[in-house]
């Protein structure tokens, strides 16, 4: 399964970064991977938004005494940009975080990268890419979680739901972000797909943004959650129970657009 994992990671990304150095057997209570969507239908405002979330998030006093409150006392967390493809300009390597010090330089890492935005929305490539990071990191942990934030649908890459199931298989929790703050009038389930066809693993969970005012609390809570293990019913608000198709990205792509090949953003 780690060979068919490494192997997702490459197809999935025509320009898939380095892994990041891995830990020395450190023992932590999670390994996070924060995936964040930088796709070109995130708009500098919305980009700015959820970096800025982020941010706030890791800097908060709530995040930083729930990490301390863990058995351990302490997380790995990485951190890295996707949209058609993952970059190797778009990865922060893994780093322990125990105290506000630590907290505050991974944040510092993040607020300081420049904005940009590329295309294509793979989905599959970042879940392929967040499982490979958590298969090297070299941590002891008794729990492996991928974060996962996007406004759209899987339109590029393997089909998303078999790259989760994969990912899920070898022990890794998906918990989704989706962004529904400017909906796609054709994509009006995006919270749906989320639950249906991205996340997955024991205590998952799909938080929806709907509201920019939501960003920064919903990404603390979501952090949060993470960290402690705990299960949060306030936060699974996924408002529309129609089921969804999970190639609905692809069908959307080749209907409305031409094929996407990720040479022609190098």
């Amino acid at each position: 399964m780690l060979e068919m994992l490494s192997l997702l990671a490459c197809l999935t990304c025509a320009e898939a970064a380095p892994l990041p150095p891995i830990g020395d057997g450190a023992p932590v209570d999670v390994e996070l991977v924060l995936a964040v969507d930088i796709s070109q239908s995130m708009d500098e405002e919305e980009f700015a938004l959820q970096r800025a979330g982020y941010v706030e998030a890791l800097r908060h006093p709530d995040f930083i005494n729930a990490v301390r409150a863990g058995s351990r006392g302490r997380i790995a967390l990485a951190y890295f940009e996707w949209a058609g493809v993952v970059r190797d300009d778009g990865v922060i390597a893994w780093q322990v975080i125990d105290n506000e010090d630590s907290a505050n330089a991974f944040a510092d890492k993040i607020a300081a990268r420049p904005f940009r935005s590329f295309r294509g929305t793979s989905i599959s490539g970042a879940l392929g890419f967040g499982a490979g990071l958590l298969e090297s990191a070299g941590f002891s942990a008794p729990r492996r979680v991928v974060d996962i934030s996007g406004d759209g649908p899987n339109n590029t890459g393997l089909p998303v739901a078999a790259i989760r199931d994969a990912a899920v298989a070898r022990g890794i929790v998906i918990n989704g972000l989706p962004i529904l703050i400017s909906p796609s009038p054709s994509v009006s389930h995006l919270d749906r797909y989320y639950a249906d066809c991205v996340t997955g693993g024991a205590g998952s969970f799909v938080l929806p943004i709907y509201a920019a005012s939501e960003f920064s609390t919903a990404i603390r809570r979501k952090l949060i959650q993470e960290v402690s293990g705990l299960t949060d019913a306030r936060a699974i608000r996924v408002e529309d129970p129609t089921p969804v198709d999970c190639l609905l990205g692809e069908r959307l792509r080749h209907r409305y657009s031409d094929p996407y090949f990720p040479e022609l953003d190098r």
